[in-house]
């Protein structure tokens, strides 16, 4: 049995709000792309000093990273968790890696101490994921002697806060499933929920990481109340 003209002209109507709505995906995603500095929406985030922990920030495109920083950025990285990647079904690629850091849609999270010397980065992007215009993080690493001080969690608020100003749909992140202090960070203390992009294990297919996300309440898709029963 064919499909009927009504169900057809749904159909229509649904994939042309579909491709207006990538559209509008892309331009919020340019837009965001288009600034000089993304942390000039939060001058009061620029210095910090409190809890005896005193930094700078400073976000920057990959194309503008001296080599000096980038060679920190990486070898801080591969500290840090090249032997995660090593336990993982992703394997470790020193030239994917440098690579993918080094891609023009990168930007830096950057935190530095009182003397200019960097302690902290985020490796993050304006971009679509399916259908949303998001915040993606890929990377925050910290040196040992800055862990536990409130300054990874500080530099996570900052880009919650840069996904809402830029009014993207949510903020990501993947997480490998054995990096229990990450998991624990982002779900327990940050509270991150597993994305509806995230796949799950099968009886075919069993996978070590997760995507978790953060909705931008301005933009988070109103729930399906189908379930719900009538007043």
């Amino acid at each position: 049995m064919g499909r009927t003209k009504e169900q057809l002209k749904a159909d229509k109507a649904r994939k042309k709000e579909e491709a207006l709505r990538m559209d509008a995906g892309w331009t919020n995603v340019k837009e965001a792309n288009k600034q000089e500095n993304p942390l000039s929406v939060l001058p009061s985030f620029q210095k910090y000093n409190r809890n005896g922990l005193e930094v700078t920030f400073q976000t920057t495109r990959s194309s503008d990273l001296d080599t000096t920083m980038k060679d920190w950025i990486f070898k801080l990285l591969e500290s840090n968790m090249k032997s995660l990647y090593e336990e993982s079904d992703w394997g470790w690629s020193e030239i994917n890696k440098k690579k993918e850091m080094n891609e023009e849609a990168a930007w830096y999270l950057i935190a530095c101490d009182n003397e200019g010397k960097p302690v902290a980065f985020s490796h993050f992007r304006f971009d679509m994921d399916f259908d949303d215009d998001v915040l993606y993080c890929y990377e925050i690493q910290l040196e040992p002697s800055f862990r536990r001080k409130g300054l990874g969690k500080l530099m996570m608020k900052m880009l919650e806060l840069l996904m809402v100003k830029n009014e993207m749909v949510k903020m990501m992140l993947t997480v490998f499933k054995h990096n229990d202090d990450a998991v624990k960070f982002f779900k327990e203390c940050l509270r991150f929920e597993i994305d509806e992009t995230c796949p799950y294990n099968t009886v075919y297919e069993q996978f070590d990481y997760e995507i978790l996300s953060r909705y931008n309440p301005k933009r988070k898709p109103v729930e399906n109340d189908e379930n719900q029963p009538n007043n």
